[in-house]
């Protein structure tokens, strides 16, 4: 059985938004934050740059409001402790990264796939400043159509 491409790169958008298991190319940023959490913990799959970027939008504005509201991550020299709000700030800083970390490690995988890299490439981050520009780099990538071969649509057999 074979499953129709969903708004393929250079195509335009169509009103149906695609299956969770399918990459949802020019999606709206409503639909992209959407599908960040819908697919919390899936791993498997593929993820448009759209979704990718919508989210990574989403992250660093929460970030800069959380550091904002916890006055800006000011530390106390002689103790080393966090000073005043910016304990506030610490506590929600560790809520949002703990309630993001694994569905942003997913978002990133299926956003390799796309491209069609292996997900095990997201280790290359591991390394100082030159990984984060190298993972940079692949999540600007266009999709490739060998990346098909990620696609687990669920309830299907032989997948």
């Amino acid at each position: 059985m074979t499953y129709p491409q969903y708004q393929p790169p250079g195509m335009p958008a169509s009103s149906a938004e695609p299956p969770l298991w399918a990459p949802y190319y020019g999606a709206p940023f409503k639909a992209a934050v959407r599908r960040f959490w819908k697919k919390y913990a899936t791993f498997s799959g593929r993820a448009s740059r759209s979704e990718y970027w919508w989210w990574t939008l989403v992250s660093v504005g929460v970030t800069f409001l959380i550091n904002i509201l916890g006055g800006g991550g000011t530390v106390d020299p002689a103790t080393g402790m966090p000073e005043g709000g910016s304990a506030f700030g610490t506590v929600l800083a560790f809520l949002w990264l703990a309630a993001t970390i694994v569905p942003s490690i997913a978002l990133i995988i299926r956003r390799l796939h796309d491209v069609n890299m292996s997900g095990w490439l997201i280790l290359i981050g591991l390394v100082p400043f030159l990984g984060a520009l190298v993972l940079l780099v692949f999540m600007i990538l266009p999709p490739s159509p060998a990346g098909q071969r990620y696609d687990r649509p669920e309830g299907i057999p032989g997948y």
